[in-house]
């Protein structure tokens, strides 16, 4: 399955944004799959940001974002958005969507290496 991420850009710091992501070529339904967000900054390793099981009812966010960011997958619009609160610039990054592989409820990855489909990246900037 191959993903398109969209929804980035240039944002002041406490702005939204909302980023979204969607299959092409198969639908998420199709397949069982949890469905995840990471992010990459300049000069640093992809970093996990939140995912979401393949029932939609479980969610998974790392500490720096819990609170802030909230994920929502749509089987209605086949699409997973990330939605960003109070962003900061610390937030800036390339944001990459993935889908996992999942078999049971609940699973909600975190690790790169268990994503086997991604996005092309979407740049979000947060100014000062």
């Amino acid at each position: 399955v191959q993903l398109q991420a969209s929804g980035g850009g240039l944002v002041q710091a406490g702005d939204s944004l909302r980023l979204s992501c969607a299959p092409s070529g198969r639908t998420f339904a199709s397949v069982s799959y949890a469905l995840g967000w990471f992010r990459q900054a300049p000069g640093m390793e992809r970093e996990f940001v939140a995912a979401v099981d393949w029932s939609g009812g479980k969610r998974l966010y790392a500490d720096s974002v819990k609170g802030r960011f909230g994920i929502l997958r749509d089987s209605v619009t086949d699409t997973v958005t990330l939605q960003m609160n109070s962003l900061k610039p610390e937030d800036t990054a390339v944001y990459y969507c993935g889908a996992a592989a999942s078999s049971y409820y609940g699973h909600t990855p975190s690790h790169e290496y268990e994503y086997a489909y991604w996005g092309q990246g979407t740049q979000v900037t947060v100014s000062s």
